[in-house]
């Protein structure tokens, strides 16, 4: 069965799944640099889409579209969308599972639209019930036929703890842990410099992606403040004080404390209590979790899956895993809105296919290709073993384009650029030829054989979602990896691994002694992976480009050239 999975509002995204495999999933933003968190658009992608990926539409069994939100002066749930030149309401199911269905998986259906003659209308579920399965069917856990709790805690919704019974092929909720939705840190951190922006006269895509950018630079600016735990009660009465519970009270949260931060948190600087707030929210929901699961699930160790946005907080995701209640904890690279056409594709598979388990790979996206490329860019052939030489002698960061993107908002090496993280000085670099704040990070990528000597916890951590720091005198060795509060984002590849970031690692850990690279995305800034080689060379912020074997260079004097 060919089941084609669809999201439609910001992160947009079409996946096809073949059976219980994962063909191909493309996000918007990863096509022609489109800006970040783009919508589908047009419905008629879709279908062009599929064209684009060697499927006739007409083969599909299924089309599934992500559930939401109800648009502005609407009562049910739906996005407004085009459909080739005229504009249409599809609607889909309810962001969150309703009282009186049948639990999260139950299969909304509507006839509004036809994505082929051949297959008429569509199936929905709930947008909270695709990242549960994005999660859980991704996981070893599942490729195992094992048990699994997992943690769902989305923009617009609260912490909710499911439980997937393999065996039964059943989801059940648990419990929601916390009245706190997923949008706190970033609707909160938007109040204070250097997030505040006047969003009155921004177009609502532009709003959209304002807010959703929010998070992740706020959490590398934590790390120039301290956590406060003696504020935390004052957190806790302000919480305590809304009436009911609704993403609207982030906004109220922030701007309360903005207004009155001398009488409430005196003396502390944004960057102070942006950091206390990140930590009262991930103590708060690991507190929760260990509570209900040590009385629920009583001298049993469970696996966890975790998924939704809040699943791409590194400190959250450490802090669970630090319990010691799970026997593994597992977060996909795509626990966002990235992976919400993957996740809606599951749901469809789970419920009306025997499979639970998807057989995916990372690097599933759009196929990079070469286009035409600036006056006097140069190609000449140039190996792994090459690069890395390069890259060590040098000391010049290389555009990394390979293969097929990787999936989800991180690069993984296939979209990355990589340059020597044994330069204090390179991660100022790259933030400036990226055109990104300086108290931006930048990952590490290592060999997984060597993490847990270079790293603490170190180990396999392949999607960079789980917090390490740096053993011994790897601080500074590998300087340009080191985030400001000593910690780092980590991302391990194994040597042997079929990815030509792989073996550029593995034969510059040869040649230097060091199994450490920088790695950030490659992109421009506020846009999707680069989708071609003449993308990275237009954009000009680093002499080389390396793709397929071939090592572009651009004209004229060395030296970077800043993004603007």
């Amino acid at each position: 069965m060919l089941i084609c999975g669809v999201k439609a509002s910001h992160d947009g995204g079409i996946a096809l799944l073949d059976g219980d495999r994962l063909a191909f999933s493309v996000e918007m933003e990863k096509l022609d640099n489109a800006p970040r968190y783009s919508p589908l658009g047009d419905l008629r992608r879709v279908t062009g889409v599929l064209r684009d990926q060697g499927v006739d539409p007409a083969d599909v069994d299924r089309f599934v579209v992500d559930g939401w939100w109800p648009e502005a002066g609407r009562d049910e749930p739906g996005v407004m969308i085009g459909d080739g030149e005229e504009r249409m309401f599809l609607p889909v199911a309810p962001y969150v599972e309703g009282f009186g269905q049948d639990g999260p998986l139950h299969r909304h259906t509507f006839k509004e639209y036809d994505f082929t003659p051949g297959s008429p209308g569509y199936a929905s579920y709930c947008h909270a019930a695709n990242h549960l399965l994005a999660a859980y069917c991704t996981s070893p856990f599942a490729a195992r036929g094992e048990d699994a709790l997992v943690l769902v805690w989305d923009g617009g919704t609260t912490p909710r703890l499911y439980l997937v019974d393999a065996g039964a092929r059943s989801v059940r909720l648990v419990s929601s842990l916390l009245p706190l939705s997923g949008n706190y840190f970033s609707d909160f951190c938007s109040h204070f410099e250097p997030f505040h922006r006047d969003t009155s006269k921004m177009d609502k895509d532009t709003r959209i992606r304002y807010q959703l950018s929010v998070a992740g630079k706020a959490m590398a600016y934590a790390a120039l403040g301290t956590p406060q735990p003696a504020a935390f009660p004052v957190f806790d009465r302000l919480v305590a004080d809304f009436p009911t519970v609704s993403p609207d009270n982030a906004f109220a949260l922030g701007e309360k404390v903005a207004t009155e931060r001398d009488r409430l948190l005196p003396g502390l600087s944004n960057a102070d209590i942006i950091a206390t707030l990140q930590e009262y929210l991930g103590r708060a929901v690991t507190d929760r979790l260990v509570r209900l699961v040590r009385r629920r699930f009583t001298g049993r160790r469970v696996n966890l899956c975790l998924g939704g946005g809040c699943a791409l907080n590194i400190k959250w995701n450490s802090r669970m895993r630090a319990t010691g209640l799970f026997t593994s904890v597992w977060v996909p690279p795509f626990p966002n809105d990235a992976g919400a056409a993957i996740g809606t594709a599951c749901c469809e598979m789970f419920r009306e296919t025997r499979h639970t388990a998807l057989e995916w790979d990372v690097h599933s996206g759009p196929e990079v290709s070469v286009g035409t490329l600036p006056a006097g860019w140069t190609g000449t052939a140039c190996d792994e073993e090459a690069l890395a030489a390069l890259l060590h002698t040098e000391g010049e960061p290389v555009v990394v384009l390979s293969g097929r993107a990787e999936l989800g908002p991180r690069a993984l090496g296939n979209r990355s650029i990589l340059a020597p993280a044994v330069d204090p000085a390179m991660k100022g670099r790259l933030n400036r030829l990226k055109g990104r704040e300086d108290y931006r990070p930048v990952a590490p990528i290592c060999l997984t054989e060597r993490a847990a000597e270079v790293f603490d916890p170190g180990g396999a951590d392949p999607y960079m979602l789980f917090e390490h720091r740096l053993r011994g005198d790897w601080a500074e060795r590998v300087p340009a990896v080191v985030h400001l509060d000593g910690t780092a984002r980590l991302q391990t590849i194994d040597a042997d691994a079929s990815s030509a970031t792989a073996r550029v690692l593995a034969a510059y850990a040869r040649l230097s002694g060091v199994p450490v690279l920088c790695n950030t995305s490659a992109n421009h800034n506020g846009r999707g992976f680069f989708p071609d080689v003449a993308s990275a060379a237009r954009w000009g912020g680093t002499r080389y480009v390396w793709s397929g074997g071939v090592l572009y260079t651009r004209p004229g004097p060395a030296g970077d050239r800043v993004s603007r």
